[in-house]
């Protein structure tokens, strides 16, 4: 609706096209913003609508199926498709009331995949506000002494609630909003999506993921770097080398016409020429275990995909991220994240920030 309208609304609002026309109704609140700020063809006030279906269904509440009806009178529409994943209840009382409804089982904006020059600014600036949240951590690791089994900072132990904050903080600051952002270590980061909790260990790999969202564009922005404070031992560098060669192997083959599959395989294979094997276990699964990457906009998970499940051709303009990954635990987890646009040659970044990952 964001993308489709131009426009920010935080509460839940009627749009469609129609006759290459795009249409959005609004309520009072929003009616004379709607007007300003949009990029609708036609904007429609909700409270006729909301009267007429009053007296046509003989209702002092219409629902929201019961304006969409009376809308579709009034602009003479009799039929439409939407997106897969439209709400149930309300698809079946449209045709109940005899509206001809179906899923479109295609992308209804497919234009969205496509990032213009803007976009692809607005992606760029959100993840240099990603790159302040890591280097919130970085600091935060850097400044700790080790002491046993804890990281002290400022005479406090080290904790991943302590890395989020600063993380979250540095965002804020730098023009966005990081919520669920990744701050695990030891078996944690094991498990790609905890967030991590407790203390942060010396000699152990820490992922920091950081997905934030651009107060000003509502675009994301979605870097992942790995770090360790203390020192490595060879496991831990022999895993950390392999994700960096698999995403640079990666990111080599990432261009328009490219399979997506194709280049998760390549990561597959990278993995497996170096000894190691995903596999399932009682424990959960081990190894690489997520796709390689998914498209990013004004969503943190858009098309197109970079999996070994979905053929997916990549197209020129799409963004995508790139973020190979092993889990091990014992050893640790080690993440490498960045976001590109494909282009016809090489793709082109849209993220910057160093790849040291040992602070001594």
């Amino acid at each position: 609706m964001r993308y489709f309208s131009g426009i920010h609304v935080p509460d839940a609002f009627i749009a469609f096209q129609s006759r290459q026309k795009r249409i959005g109704i609004f309520n009072a609140l929003e009616y004379g913003r709607a007007l300003k700020e949009s990029s609708l063809d036609q904007v429609l006030p909700l409270e006729p609508l909301r009267e007429r279906a009053k007296q046509r269904w003989r209702t002092p509440n219409p629902s929201i199926a019961d304006i969409i009806l009376v809308a579709a009178d009034q602009l003479k529409i009799k039929q439409c498709f939407v997106a897969d994943d439209f709400p149930a209840a309300l698809f079946t009382k449209l045709k109940k009331r005899g509206l001809r409804i179906d899923t479109a089982n295609a992308p209804i904006l497919p234009s969205r995949e496509i990032k213009s020059a803007s976009e692809a600014q607005a992606i760029r600036v959100a993840n240099e506000i990603s790159a302040a949240g890591i280097r919130a951590a970085e600091r935060l690791l850097a400044e700790s002494r080790i002491k046993g089994r804890h990281l002290i900072h400022r005479g406090r132990t080290l904790t991943s609630e302590m890395l989020r904050m600063a993380i979250e903080i540095a965002c804020i600051e730098a023009g966005g909003v990081s919520i669920d952002t990744i701050a695990a270590g030891g078996n944690h980061a094991c498990d790609p999506h905890h967030r991590g909790s407790g203390p942060i260990r010396p000699h152990e790999l820490i992922i920091i993921d950081v997905f934030p969202k651009a107060n000003k564009s509502s675009y994301y922005g979605d870097m992942t770097r790995t770090f360790l404070k203390g020192r490595a031992n060879d496991a831990q560098r022999s895993i950390v080398e392999a994700v960096a060669s698999a995403q640079r192997k990666a990111l080599r083959l990432i261009t328009s016409g490219a399979n997506g599959r194709d280049v998760h395989r390549a990561c597959d294979e990278e993995f497996r020429r170096r000894g190691y094997e995903t596999k399932s276990t009682p424990r959960g699964s081990v190894g690489f275990f997520h796709g390689t990457g998914h498209g990013l906009g004004l969503a943190i998970h858009e098309l197109p995909r970079i999996s070994g499940m979905v053929d997916s051709k990549l197209k020129a303009g799409a963004v995508v991220t790139v973020e190979p990954g092993l889990y091990y635990p014992g050893i640790g987890g080690c993440r490498i994240e960045d976001v590109v646009q494909v282009t016809s040659g090489r793709p082109r970044m849209l993220s910057s920030y160093p790849y040291r990952w040992e602070i001594r």
